[in-house]
């Protein structure tokens, strides 16, 4: 008995979210107006100025020069870096709902790259590395890699949509 009860509930779980899906699918969505455009617009630009800005921020080079300090050992250096992108990171998050599904997953793909390598390449060292021998690492592994950079690729994408915005 309990069985069947379950059985039923559940049936009819399924049909009022197949109901829902089929009324949300089919409601005629608004078209934006002339005027939601031209208000829009310059929300969306600044959006795109904003994680291009993001993406120079956290692109690995410019990152090492802006929070490197004398003195420090590699770890020092893994955690300054891997807080600085995610600071950077969350401080713009609000800046994916002006912006493409592809702009944003360029940037999450920049924000993910970056914190990998530094990861991968801090474990590599020794424990008693030199924050300088973990950046000469970064940047030797961000030449290898300059053709297919995914800064190179996050920043481009970035700069075309907001060229066919403007």
């Amino acid at each position: 008995m309990e069985d069947s009860k379950l059985s039923l509930i559940v049936a009819v779980i399924a049909l009022l979210t197949s109901i829902f899906t089929l009324v949300i699918k089919n409601k005629p969505q608004s078209k934006p107006t002339a005027d939601d455009s031209f208000l829009t617009k310059p929300l969306r630009l600044q959006a795109y100025e904003r994680l291009v800005l993001l993406c120079e921020r956290i692109a690995l080079p410019n990152l090492i020069s802006r929070v490197s300090q004398p003195g420090l050992s590699a770890r020092d250096m893994q955690f300054l870096l891997l807080e600085s992108i995610k600071q950077e990171y969350e401080y713009n998050a609000s800046q994916q709902i002006y912006v493409s599904e592809a702009a944003w997953n360029a940037i999450r793909s920049l924000r993910d790259q970056n914190l990998l390598m530094i990861n991968s390449i801090a474990k590599s060292l020794p424990p008693d590395a030199s924050a300088s021998e973990l950046n000469r690492k970064l940047m030797e592994a961000m030449m290898q890699e300059e053709k297919a950079a995914v800064h190179t690729f996050a920043a481009d994408t970035l700069n075309a949509e907001a060229k066919k915005l403007m």
